[in-house]
């Protein structure tokens, strides 16, 4: 009876290519003012830390933190490297400062129990702007050391300050419901710029860049007085953007395809119609772009199947498009195709499929993404190409509340509409076995995928043949007292209210419902994870433990939300694999 409480000891893994150098990466790349320098984070070393190397050469070092690093941004004027820590790898973050030669470290926001994110050099000034546990807007003047509260509010974040340091742009809102606000800094008065999550000022401050959410896909608008100018979107997810520092050029990020990337140059030097280039991508999925601050060079994250990510640039027109540190592609990779099916009420969904060579029906696994809000896009996933190979079969949808199909789809699945989303799990089995790619299936996920996979083994028990539950909510009365004060109140407009929506998120907590649970279940968590804590693993596996279900429990110590570690990484994927190859495949 595998029902007892395993916890892993964190030691390094025999040399095993697809479980070490499957799992390593790139991401959060930043420039030196001049863009002949880059600073990343890498976890070659094993752990997440920063890493600084030129551009046009693979000497690269380490910057030592005795934490992992998730986060970097090299100041406009080069003298600085921010740094976001994740101590103990839980969702609490702290921001220090290092000089680009790994000198002077010293910490500068998110003392104590507090949280610090959002951080952002203010172009041409020694100021770094970030929020602390979502209620203050804070700058940083490291120069002078100086701390200013610009703001104070729930649930706020703060995007700019303008030049004169008169105005800022203020985030304000719980998922889903977010809104841009101009703060006046002398007065106090406010006005709302618009929907969404991202604006900044242009160099001189005269007008504001946003993404704007005010129509059913988000758009690059322009913002001068009570004129606003579409610049590019409306028609499709515009997932990010990014100026230069002299207000000419825009660097526009599409999701389009269902979760591919395109990465188009706007001149926004020329008036209408805009001018743009449309860059050649290395890999199918881009993120992070960042512009060194002379505007000289972009550069950005790419990852794609087998590919893990690495970090690229290219010249302010597109042209000379070079790795800085990244791995080839493997060349055994297996690429998946994208699939389009009806949910039970006709909603049309898609997702990623994954298959073995040689005819179906293949076991399965359905992998269900976090968020709910984020999206399953076409990227590096070392778990998925090694299950292929061992012949079992890997979809990864996107069930209504995924991000990249419009405002509508994201909110397709708030409060009392969970339920609808908990039903797309069954037709993803049912595309599956309808279709001839299934025969036995199982189903996994992490965060709210873990969640939803929970709910949909309580749900439709004779659906499933195996589970995985990785750092999941089973209770969402457990979830609302036990996380990040910050979080659960981000939360409320996705899930409910814990106190006036209590019967309805009682019905939807899997806890519940434990007893009609079928399916062989591993648990996995982080020991450390304060954003889904820990007890809604405990209350799991001590369940199953009483009923004498088949389970098994892998407590990873050291780790929080994520599995920061590589070596956490790589014996989670042996677990993994193992248990969906032993149940699927008897």
């Amino acid at each position: 009876m595998e029902g007892q409480l395993h916890r892993v000891d964190v030691t390094v893994l025999p040399s095993f290519s697809l479980f070490t150098s499957a799992v390593a990466g790139n991401w959060s790349v930043t420039l030196s003012p001049d863009g002949r320098h880059a600073a990343y984070v890498s976890d070659r070393a094993g752990t997440p830390g920063v890493w600084v190397q030129p551009v046009d050469s693979e000497l690269a070092f380490q910057i030592a933190f005795p934490e992992p690093v998730s986060a970097v941004a090299w100041s406009s004027g080069g003298g600085w490297l921010a740094c976001q820590i994740a101590p103990g790898g839980a969702p609490r973050n702290e921001i220090w400062l290092v000089r680009p030669d790994g000198t002077d470290p010293h910490q500068v926001a998110g003392f104590g129990a507090g949280t610090a994110d959002n951080m952002r050099w203010l172009p041409g000034r020694p100021v770094l702007a970030l929020t602390e546990n979502l209620t203050d807007a804070i700058l940083i003047d490291v120069v002078t050391g100086t701390r200013t509260v610009v703001a104070s509010d729930a649930l706020i974040s703060l995007c700019d300050v303008d030049p004169a340091g008169r105005f800022a742009l203020l985030r304000i809102g719980p998922r889903g419901a977010r809104q841009i606000i101009l703060k006046d800094l002398i007065s106090g008065t406010e006005e709302q710029v618009t929907r969404g999550e991202l604006a900044i000022f242009s160099p001189g401050g005269g007008c504001v860049y946003a993404r704007s959410e005010e129509g059913e896909f988000p758009a690059l608008v322009r913002i001068t007085g009570d004129t606003t100018e579409v610049l590019a979107g409306e028609a499709a997810d515009l997932d990010a953007f990014a100026v230069t520092a002299d207000g000419r050029t825009a660097a526009v990020l599409w999701n389009v395809r269902g979760g591919e990337s395109v990465l188009e140059l706007l001149d926004l030097d020329h008036g209408s119609p805009l001018q743009s280039r449309t860059v050649p991508l290395p890999s199918p999925v881009i993120a992070g772009l960042s512009w060194s601050f002379d505007g000289s060079t972009l550069a950005f994250t790419a990852e794609g199947p087998g590919q893990p990510h690495g970090v690229w640039a290219c010249d302010r027109d597109g042209s000379n498009l070079r790795a800085i540190s990244a791995e080839p592609a493997a060349p055994d990779a297996v690429q998946p195709t994208l699939e389009k099916f009806s949910a039970h009420d006709g909603l049309t969904l898609t997702g990623w499929l994954f298959t073995p060579p040689g005819d179906g029906p293949h076991p399965a696994v359905i992998w269900l993404h976090g968020g709910p809000e984020a999206q399953e896009r076409p990227g590096h996933g070392p778990l998925f190409q090694a299950l292929v190979r061992r012949g079992i079969a890997v979809f990864a949808p996107n069930v209504r509340g995924s991000s990249g199909f419009g405002h509508t789809f994201v909110n397709a699945d708030n409060g009392p509409l969970r339920h609808d989303a908990i039903e797309d799990v069954r037709s993803c089995v049912h595309y599956l076995r309808d279709s001839g790619i299934a025969g036995r299936v199982g189903v996994m996920g992490r965060s709210y995928g873990g969640y939803l996979t929970l709910a949909a083994l309580v749900a439709y028990p004779e659906l499933f043949d195996v589970g995985i539950d990785v750092c999941g909510m089973s209770n969402f009365a457990t979830f609302y007292e036990h996380t990040e004060p910050w979080i659960a109140a981000a939360a409320i407009s996705k899930y409910g209210d814990p106190v006036a929506d209590a019967e309805l998120l009682r019905d939807l907590s899997p806890i519940h419902r434990l007893d009609r649970l079928r399916a062989p279940l591993l648990i996995v968590h982080g020991e450390n994870d304060s954003n889904v804590p820990v007890i809604e693993a405990d209350q799991v596996a001590a369940a199953l433990a009483a009923r004498g279900a088949p389970h098994r429990y892998l407590l990873f110590p050291g780790e929080g939300h994520e599995l920061l570690h590589r070596t956490s990484r790589a014996e989670y994927l042996r677990e993994t694999i193992d248990w969906l190859t032993r149940h699927l495949m008897p």
